[in-house]
């Protein structure tokens, strides 16, 4: 690896002997020694067997070798200039593909809506988007960006809480469900019985309700949808809830305890400006919600 760059080093180099005219004025640009400009072009000249220049007192001049030589330092400049500025648009304006996996019950009311704001005047961005409840290896799985509720394991990646949100307890707007016998209607990751702590700000009072789930869902999408359609009560988060006209809590006066929001990347270095403006959309949307509850 050392050799490669020390290669890349010398052909900068001779790129800019050429191109100043002598070893003097190239030394002056690179802000080192005319020793050390000459004894690198030495050496150069020694590592590829030819000679690549002429010189005099006066003036220097391209041999046949060196001509051919200077084309290719050339392409080499241009291409990592081109990857330089390349990299740095990357930082300024987002495209290309984003992965990013989060959980079933804030993907689609949470999300999918900060992501659309976020990435509305840059239709270079290519979501790819994974909905699981399952805290997915972001390395194997190729994942730029994962939002989790709750603090994940520890792991190489970055993790940082960006808000927070509360789950409510809820049924169907004609619904008049009694809290001793209400059909329950769980999420796959619940247990087999149910236990909710509620808590009244205003009057401290608290509640304790237990429940054995009649159904149970793998998406949260098909636990709203039953909810809904008046089969049971529930618990979804209060983004969904305060937006769908067709829900009401079951204990308005009540609060379940609130759940921390956290953005995970593998990016250790300058995290791209893509998946940063992602993490600041949804932290902005979390924080309107915690606002407006």
């Amino acid at each position: 690896m050392q050799t490669q760059m020390n290669k890349l080093k010398q052909m900068t180099l001779f790129m800019h002997v050429v191109e100043m005219g002598s070893i003097t004025n190239a030394a002056d640009k690179l802000d080192t020694s005319k020793s050390v400009v000459s004894q690198a072009l030495k050496q150069l000249e020694l590592d590829l067997d030819t000679t690549l220049l002429t010189r005099t007192t006066r003036r220097q001049s391209l041999t046949q070798s060196g001509e051919h030589f200077y084309q290719y330092c050339c392409e080499m400049h241009r291409v990592a200039e081109h990857a330089w500025e390349e990299m740095k648009v990357q930082q300024t304006i987002p495209k290309g593909k984003i992965t990013l996996t989060a959980p079933n019950a804030l993907m689609s009311s949470l999300v999918v809506p900060a992501l659309l704001t976020a990435y509305a005047d840059y239709p270079d961005v290519e979501l790819n988007l994974i909905n699981d409840d399952n805290q997915l290896d972001l390395m194997e799985n190729n994942i730029d960006l994962a939002i989790r509720a709750g603090r994940s394991l520890p792991s190489n990646n970055k993790q940082r809480r960006i808000g927070e949100f509360r789950d409510v307890l809820c049924c169907a707007k004609d619904s008049d469900f009694s809290l001793v016998n209400a059909p329950y209607i769980a999420h796959q990751w619940q247990p087999k019985t149910v236990s909710h702590e509620l808590y009244n700000p205003l009057t401290n009072e608290t509640r304790s309700l237990t429940f054995s789930p009649r159904h149970r869902t793998n998406a949260m999408q098909t636990t709203l949808a039953l909810i809904e359609s008046g089969y049971g009560l529930g618990i979804l988060p209060n983004f969904t809830v305060s937006t769908n006209p067709k829900l009401k809590p079951v204990l308005p006066d009540f609060q379940m305890p609130r759940v921390n929001v956290y953005a995970l990347h593998p990016f250790h270095g300058t995290v791209p400006i893509g998946v940063k403006m992602a993490i600041d959309a949804i932290e902005s949307a979390l924080h309107d919600y915690t606002q407006a509850t």
